[in-house]
């Protein structure tokens, strides 16, 4: 039970057992606020998952796939797979089923989420992956806001165009981080293969969900319009 004791408190207040009394008033206030903003499962998970990203991409360096895929690229550069590339595509998605729910207050749940970023995760990660939330999610809200799409097309283009920008900023970032830090030479991380593979496992998650909804608005079950 110690053990166990001590995990959740590493995890829960970033390895500092005297931040725990204050992230757990800080997640209470958290929880609290997205229930005032009348927000439902879809938000508590989205603001959980931007931090969780964060702070795994810290944790994950991901899989070096060089040898495997460098006869598909012609490259010499190290080129990472990493499995929560998928889960952040899906990020995109539950803002929009969120942004259903509550509108534009959708933005008060991403800057919640963006600010816990920072505490959960490496200083130069939550920097570089808190721009590419805030810039890419901004993009998002504004093509799901103001397109008149049927509601699967608008959660395939506002991805589409997310993923991009967001892989964008967070690799230059990542990489910039590695240089500085001396384990990794310029381009290390932000080059083309890298991008392709980050923005595809990004997709993923998007064209499953957006072809589940486009089968339930042809079945009628659900407004394709529906905002």
């Amino acid at each position: 039970m110690d053990v166990v004791w001590k995990e959740f408190v590493s995890i829960v207040a970033s390895r500092d057992p005297a931040h725990l009394p204050f992230v757990l008033a800080g997640l209470v206030a958290t929880g609290f606020l997205i229930w005032r903003l009348k927000g439902r499962a879809w938000a508590y998970l989205y603001v959980a998952l931007i931090p969780f990203l964060n702070w795994s991409f810290g944790k994950i360096s991901g899989v070096d796939a060089t040898d495997q895929l460098g006869w598909l690229f012609g490259t010499a550069h190290t080129i990472l797979v990493n499995p929560l590339t998928i889960a952040t595509g899906l990020v995109f998605v539950i803002r929009d089923f969120v942004q259903r729910e509550m509108g534009h207050r959708v933005l008060v749940l991403m800057a919640l989420a963006i600010g816990w970023s920072f505490y959960y995760s490496w200083p130069v990660i939550a920097i570089a992956s808190g721009i590419a939330f805030a810039i890419s999610e901004t993009v998002d809200w504004l093509l799901f806001t103001f397109t008149k799409y049927r509601l699967s097309t608008r959660i395939l283009l506002s991805s589409a165009l997310a993923a991009p920008i967001d892989t964008t900023v967070f690799l230059y970032g990542a990489d910039l981080a590695q240089v500085m830090a001396g384990t990794a030479s310029p381009g290390d991380m932000l080059n083309l293969p890298n991008w392709i593979l980050f923005i595809l496992g990004k997709m993923v998650g998007a064209v499953v969900v957006s072809w589940m909804i486009r089968q339930r608005e042809n079945r009628g079950e659900v407004d394709p319009a529906a905002a």
